[in-house]
């Protein structure tokens, strides 16, 4: 298979730390170049001899780059996807792809027109520990899906020129970590929201603090859901899926696998605990690898836009009702 060639626009830390390396990594890509605002400035790509550094434009205008990986403020997310678009560019773009779910249809529009692959980098459907939680939960391994909790906090409150500390670049925890909170729960169990409600704390115009409220209605049946997100808290990740039978927990930071310790999974059925883990697998990897994979050979993408809208309208909503409290 004639591996993708990738082009990364924006000199982004978390681009330098786990998506440019997994590119490097990917068994089916070659990291070719960096666009940058200087190019030749950039430092910390030495993991990569002989990248190419050179403007926004000129990468997008390079013939040699099939598909560019966009991780650039939230804001200017759908500006540059479609610009790669219209470049003739596959583009993988940071989560949240868009603002709005209104965004994403112009963005499936013209990947429609173009017949290019366009997707939102939401890496963990890609890691096994997700897929096997979708196997399980939707196996019945639980018994009568109930209810299921997500949480993911971490405290940034004293980083306060950080994109996610700023309205105008499109900050706040939901749009940053929501998108995993509210779309796990979607992936797992194939369900979409209702009856969603939100309660919010407010800083310098950003979400610090949100719980959401919700139904879960699907192939599983009706399921109450609750969702926390924070950027004012104690790190924490925890995803619990809950049945009358038993319930799966997605264990050990199961947002940022193998980060704090390795992925795991854990059913919990009458006094058994049974564990699964996955210690060396890299979802950025995966990710890299299912994107070039569906390029070249037309596999259907794991997390097409059609998903991705769906957690989208989530957030949405999650705006739309929103309850401003204070701490």
């Amino acid at each position: 298979m004639k591996p993708v060639r990738w082009g990364v626009l924006g000199n982004a830390k978390f681009a330098r730390e786990h998506m440019a390396p997994a590119i490097h990594m990917a068994e089916n890509a070659v990291l070719a170049a960096l666009g940058t605002s200087s190019p030749g400035s950039a430092t910390g790509w030495d993991f990569c001899p002989g990248l190419a550094q050179m403007t926004y434009d000129d990468l997008l205008a390079d013939p040699a780059i099939d598909a560019v990986y966009i991780p650039l403020p939230n804001h200017i997310h759908v500006e540059w996807t479609l610009k790669a678009l219209a470049a003739g560019k596959h583009v993988l773009t940071e989560k949240p792809i868009a603002m709005t779910a209104t965004e994403i249809d112009t963005i499936i529009a013209e990947r429609d027109r173009t017949g290019l692959l366009a997707a939102e980098a939401y890496m963990i459907v890609h890691h096994p520990q997700w897929i096997r939680a979708r196997e399980l939960v939707q196996g019945g391994a639980i018994g009568r899906l109930r209810h299921v909790d997500t949480f993911f906090a971490y405290n940034n409150a004293d980083q306060t020129h950080n994109i996610r500390n700023r309205p105008e670049t499109g900050g706040g925890g939901i749009r940053d970590i929501g998108v995993y909170t509210y779309g796990s729960a979607r992936f797992v169990t194939g369900a979409e929201a209702t009856d969603i409600s939100c309660r919010m704390i407010r800083e310098n115009g950003v979400d610090v603090w949100a719980e959401l409220d919700a139904i879960l209605e699907g192939p599983l049946g009706r399921a109450t859901y609750t969702a926390m997100t924070s950027m004012r808290l104690q790190n924490r990740q925890e995803v619990t899926f809950h049945g009358d039978k038993g319930l799966l927990k997605v264990a050990n930071g199961p947002f940022n696998a193998n980060l704090f310790a390795e992925a795991r999974i854990e059913l919990h059925v009458d006094q058994t605990i049974t564990s699964e883990r996955w210690p060396a697998a890299n979802h950025y990897k995966l990710q890299v690898e299912n994107f070039g994979a569906s390029i070249r050979t037309g596999a259907a993408y794991p997390c097409p836009l059609e998903f991705t809208r769906g957690t989208q309208v989530m957030i949405d909503q999650a705006f739309a009702t929103a309850r401003e409290i204070n701490w």
